[in-house]
């Protein structure tokens, strides 16, 4: 019941964002104070509901991508709210000033970082909107919400927070002193401890230099992570669903019955899962429509060498396994059984995307269909010599017996038989006819009286030929004494791309590694070393020259060569657009570039953190990771401002980049915790999990390295200029 499932995962998911937001207002109520709290809630709430309207407006819907966008937007909505509240807050433990002069200089210090932060966010995710094929109008709401939201949040948080300071953060209401002290103390303590050492003394510059190398080749050994497979790549993983299909394809030759005979086998296995709640078997004709059916066509099956089995699964909360697991299970078996039969059993689970016809998917071609033919059987059988591939199949039809009713004309002309009535005689014994109509009692409708031979004298060349036809004389005649038989081989059916003719052969990826481009690879390293120079290997385009060996691989690989190549353009337009928004703020090109800095650090996080899950890096890790430039570059703006402020008030540069990390460290801090916490609600979703690894463990370690390493290289930049050369 797909219209449950989903009401089920809707009603679940706003039960997150409900917690999200709660467990955000939480956090500044233990981290600044109850009356804080309640302007960053009223914010939040005010701005979830703005938001809600602007979705609505632009024509989304409450679906699972549109409740995940709001969800993984909570972190970075508040983030606008709680620096500017921050700022009042701390302005309240010193400024003695009216509450209307302290709470407009307060907003008027942050103000302009926080603008330009909120700009680069929306940079950052803006681009992704425009990314074509299948990851553009699927995820398109994340960016489109998120950056409305972005725009709302600035809004309420130069507006509304300011009102609601005034309301409840009165001139009387002051700072819990030993609390607020022991923090400052502790922030003083750290800083001075680990930031001091790289600003002065002898070794310092030899310190920095250490920090920058040190930088570097973490960054290069969380890449090298993804080089051993400790981090997999695959476009999306694979969903915790309630069925799977089972797809079988018989030899040619193969009668219906047969096909329904191995069907039962199959179902015996399936029977012994302990997870299994029913099945339903479909010989000769296709399972009704689904997911797999829909992009993989599987509706247009029909014929005697066809047949399906749909298995439903108990609910997901009532089984330890997950659907791909008990998938991976009952394959050996199911593959015994094909095996015995000659026949192809492909074990097919219901997958979040992409829409191909297999995961694995090579395409072949030739000069002529003999060699293309030729050639998919080899291919098909390195396939077979490859580790971790399974359901191969290949667009070649097995070897089968085809035979040919041949009329002599003359001798039916002797007869006084026409070709025509041998022809319906033939027709009517196999296909069947309705002969005439009959009404019995109170039947609505007639009753056909059908003619039809019984179905094992169909499959019998004798019982047809011992058919007889009426001649012109009236007298009956066998068909065998004027109808010969020939037996011919079968003729192919020859497929076409681009009008190319092409063969395919198709597979799976199962084992450890669940990613076909795994699999992929193997294959292309096996036909290398097998085949030679023979035959050239396509990844992105069809060959240009049908008339040579060629083969193009498509599936799974294609989608997600075109989606992270997209989004790889979207995450490069991101960072232009950052870098132009940082320069027309701060008047100079290289500053830039320390302020982003941070972005590399972010891999530091996201790798290590996919291989301590064990999650794999989706399509939607790398959204997590394009939203983490804007995100971590607010804490960089932050920071270099304040440095900026203090040095313009007269302070030395050394004491002007203490004093920044360590006022900026709460709001950074609580920005980044906040984020962490809204994606924390989605780390258990499958397909959103790389999503939630990359903002949990890229804000992690960015923001700690952040708070190190952009006072450190801004230290650096300040210092050159000054010294006279």
């Amino acid at each position: 019941n797909y219209g449950q499932t989903a009401d089920d995962k809707a009603q679940k998911l706003i039960q997150k964002l409900m917690f999200a937001t709660f467990s955000v207002i939480l956090l500044v109520l233990v981290a600044m104070g109850w009356r804080e709290a309640l302007t960053v809630g009223i914010a939040v709430l005010v701005t979830l509901a703005a938001t809600l309207f602007a979705s609505w407006m632009w024509g989304f819907t409450i679906n699972r991508v549109s409740l995940f966008a709001l969800i993984f937007s909570i972190g970075i909505l508040v983030d606008d709210a709680i620096v500017i509240v921050e700022n009042i807050h701390r302005h309240f433990a010193f400024d003695k000033s009216s509450p209307v002069q302290l709470i407009a200089r307060a907003v008027d210090e942050v103000g302009g970082p926080t603008i330009l932060a909120t700009f680069t966010v929306i940079a950052a995710l803006l681009p992704m909107a425009f990314v074509t094929g299948l990851m553009g109008p699927y995820m398109s709401p994340i960016p489109i919400n998120a950056s409305m939201g972005m725009l709302i949040s600035l809004a309420v948080a130069l507006v509304i927070t300011p009102w609601m300071a005034r309301r409840l953060l009165t001139n009387t209401h002051q700072v819990d002193s030993s609390i607020a002290q022991k923090i400052d103390l502790q922030i003083n303590y750290f800083f001075e401890k680990m930031l001091r050492p790289f600003l002065q003394g002898n070794e310092a510059k030899n310190r920095r230099h250490k920090l920058y190398g040190g930088t570097l080749a973490a960054i290069v050994v969380a890449l090298a992570l993804v080089g051993v497979k400790l981090v997999v790549l695959k476009m999306l993983p694979f969903d915790n669903k309630s069925e799977f299909q089972i797809v079988v394809n018989m030899p040619e030759g193969s009668s219906l019955e047969q096909t329904a005979a191995v069907l039962d086998e199959l179902t015996a296995e399936v029977s012994k899962l302990p997870e299994v709640t029913d099945y339903q078997v479909y010989a000769g004709t296709s399972a009704p429509i689904n997911f797999n059916g829909l992009v993989r066509q599987y509706y247009l099956r029909s014929g005697p060498l066809v047949g399906d089995i749909q298995v439903n699964l108990v609910d997901k909360h009532h089984r330890s396994r997950k659907s791909h697991e008990i998938a991976l299970a009952i394959r050996p078996a199911l593959d015994d059984i094909g095996k015995t039969h000659h026949a192809v059993v492909q074990v097919v689970e219901v997958p979040p995307g992409p829409p191909v016809m297999a995961p694995i998917v090579a395409e072949i071609y030739g000069p002529n269909n003999a060699a293309q033919r030729a050639l998919t059987t080899q291919v098909r059988q390195l396939f077979g010599r490859t580790a971790d591939i399974v359901d191969i199949d290949d667009s070649n039809e097995a070897a089968a017996k085809r035979y040919v009713l041949e009329l002599d004309r003359e001798k039916a002309a002797l007869f006084g038989v026409s070709q025509a009535q041998v022809v319906q005689t033939l027709n009517i014994a196999l296909h069947g006819s309705d002969a005439t109509f009959i009404r019995a009692g109170q039947e609505r409708y007639p009753i056909p009286i059908r003619l039809e031979l019984p179905v094992a004298d169909q499959a019998a060349l004798e019982g047809l030929l011992s058919l007889q036809v009426q001649s012109s004389a009236g007298k009956r005649i066998y068909l065998s004494e004027f109808v010969s038989v020939k037996q011919l081989p079968w003729d192919g059916a020859i497929y076409h791309k681009d009008l190319l003719p092409v063969t395919y052969v198709t597979a799976d990826m199962a084992g450890q590694l669940d990613s076909p481009l795994y699999g992929m690879f193997d294959l292309i390293s096996n036909i290398k070393s097998t085949l030679k120079d023979t035959v050239n290997q396509y990844f992105i385009a069809q060959p240009e020259d049908p008339n040579l060996f060629a083969i193009k691989w498509d599936g799974e690989w294609q989608i997600t060569y075109e989606t992270f190549r997209d989004m790889g353009l979207a995450y490069s337009v991101g960072l232009l657009l950052i870098y132009l928004l940082v320069v027309a703020q701060f008047r100079s090109y290289v500053l830039p570039l320390i302020i982003m800095a941070p972005i590399p650090l972010t891999l530091i996080g996201i790798m290590p953190g996919h291989a301590l899950l064990g999650a794999q890096f989706t399509a939607t890790s790398m959204i997590g990771m394009i939203a983490l430039a804007g995100i971590i570059v607010r804490n960089s703006i932050l920071l270099v401002d304040f440095i900026n402020l203090k040095i313009a008030e007269g302070s030395a540069l050394q004491e002007a980049v203490l004093q920044a990390a360590i006022v900026r460290t709460k709001p950074i801090v609580l920005t980044g915790l906040a984020a962490m916490m809204g994606a924390l609600f989605i780390l258990d979703d499958p397909i959103f999990n790389g999503l939630a690894v990359s903002l949990i463990f890229g804000i992690l370690v960015s923001t700690l390295l952040t708070l190190l390493v952009i006072p450190v290289l801004y230290f650096s930049y300040l210092n050159r200029r000054a010294t006279p050369r």
